[in-house]
């Protein structure tokens, strides 16, 4: 090792080394390993965006989706999940911009649409909303949490017996958000009046609740 190192010095004013096959070998292998670290912080960052948002601590969030979309500022996902902590703290102004993003950047991103018609529809624009709501199931029929969303937001708009409908083709889709399902379900079902169907699915609604939760008593 040390007699390279001298040869390389009595030789460097005249001749540019040229590297073996297994020192290229070796620069590559580390320029790979170089990128691999990049992409697992990336994937470290979304990690803890996703923590603190389970938290509730929306702004710190934002802060850490700040540094990813400066890193990678083409990346629709990001746009969009930066959207939506910015929902969470009712940015409405902000949530928009990140959700055009998004859907400018991914415009078959099914779940921006769904957002973006969530933004709308806290802003009270509730055609708005059933039109990105449209959009996302075009896109994706067995997004199931656009169905519920698009059945909430008919029954604001008095359309019950759509806003029933819809809720039955999402209950059709799984059994992930059943409970939620019926709870609106339930709901709309008491704004018509019918009270038997309506606890009915509260009950219903109720069985899906955790086995840990217990009500304590004062």
């Amino acid at each position: 090792m040390k007699d390279n190192i001298t040869n390389y010095k009595k030789h460097s004013s005249s001749l540019v080394p040229i590297p073996s096959v297994s020192e290229e070998e070796s620069i590559k292998a580390a320029m790979a390993t170089q990128l691999k670290k990049k992409e697992l912080s990336d994937l470290h960052l979304r990690i803890i965006i996703k923590q603190e948002a389970n938290q509730g601590n929306y702004q710190k969030a934002i802060a850490i989706l700040d540094k990813l979309i400066a890193r990678l500022p083409n990346s629709a996902i990001d746009y969009n999940n930066r959207g939506l902590m910015y929902l969470k703290i009712a940015d409405y102004d902000q949530a928009m911009t990140d959700f055009n993003k998004a859907i400018a950047l991914s415009p078959s991103l099914d779940r921006a649409y769904n957002n973006r018609g969530n933004c709308y529809a806290h802003q009270g624009n509730l055609s708005k909303a059933i039109e990105n709501y449209e959009k996302a199931l075009d896109i994706n029929p067995y997004n199931q949490k656009v169905w519920i969303n698009q059945g909430i937001t008919l029954r604001e708009l008095g359309d019950y017996p759509l806003a029933i409908e819809t809720l039955e083709l999402a209950k059709m889709i799984g059994n992930q958000y059943l409970g939620r399902i019926y709870a609106e379900r339930g709901y709309t079902r008491y704004l018509m009046g019918d009270w038997n169907y309506a606890i009915s699915d509260y009950r219903r609604a109720l069985s899906y609740l955790p086995k840990a939760i217990v009500i304590s008593k004062k």
